[in-house]
């Protein structure tokens, strides 16, 4: 009997969760359909669901979603690749913080508005200023995290490491990148974040296509349907990629207690 009941809780829970935006989004059809809401300011969740439809059916939400997609995952495997190359070179080496560290932190606090002129001098107004804007955000938040996972190997566990004869390159590959991968991965949820809010960005750079541009198509036709359709997508996209990497969390620290299932 313990079993059933235990399930029921657990379905309870789960439904619980989605309670109160569901209560939102009656609230706001509700208002929207007694004319409490402007069209013009907010359309209402049937207003925007037949438009998602409306897209989705002609293709065009797919081919701008794909376009965005590309530019995200190039971006997005540049400026990481970049950060863990960095983030090496600076944490296993203090000669190597040095180096790079003090440019690094001061790139990091340019804003990325501020850039979009310069990039697009340097590189043009096609995909390559896009590109490289996403990749420039993505590639901070997973340096952060992987030098400060480095620096953090616990000393003892080194000392002991080096106590059984461990090399310097054995010493690296099994103890601290191991030690330091859960921060490595918080830096890469962080880095996709911060991809898609720097694709939102790259978009307005002269863009033909990509969901950034629907929506500023969109705002510029004053049809906040599709604006929001844009920004549902957006939200939905960041939490797939947000529940991707924590799989692959549960998947490979599976070692740590946090993550072992009673």
């Amino acid at each position: 009997m313990a079993a059933p009941a235990a399930q029921r809780t657990r379905r309870f829970t789960a439904w619980r969760r989605f309670a109160a935006p569901l209560a939102i989004l009656v609230l706001w059809q509700i208002l929207a359909s007694a004319g409490l809401i402007s069209a013009r300011t907010m359309s209402s969740p049937i207003t925007i669901a037949h438009s998602f439809y409306t897209l989705t059916v002609s293709g065009e939400l797919l081919h701008h979603l794909l376009v965005s997609l590309a530019r995200v995952g190039v971006g997005l495997a540049i400026g990481v690749s970049a950060g863990v190359v960095f983030a090496l070179i600076a944490g296993l080496s203090k000669a190597g913080e040095d180096t790079v560290d003090s440019t690094l932190q001061m790139v990091r606090t340019l804003p990325h508005l501020a850039l979009v002129p310069l990039f697009i001098l340097w590189f043009g107004i096609g995909e390559v200023p896009k590109i490289a804007l996403i990749a420039l955000g993505a590639a901070f938040p997973i340096y952060l995290n992987l030098f400060s996972g480095i620096r953090g190997v616990d000393t003892k566990i080194l000392e002991a490491a080096k106590t059984l004869g461990l090399s310097r390159i054995e010493l690296i590959t099994h103890v601290i990148l191991p030690g330091a991968l859960p921060s490595a991965l918080v830096g890469l949820r962080y880095s996709l974040g911060v991809a898609w809010l720097s694709l939102v960005v790259a978009e307005q750079i002269n863009a033909s296509s990509g969901i950034g541009y629907l929506v500023m198509t969109a705002r510029d036709f004053l049809r906040t349907d599709i604006i929001f359709v844009g920004l549902i997508i957006y939200a939905v996209l960041g939490l797939l990629a947000d529940q991707l990497v924590r799989a692959l969390e549960r998947r490979v620290l599976v070692w740590r207690p946090s993550f072992v299932k009673d």
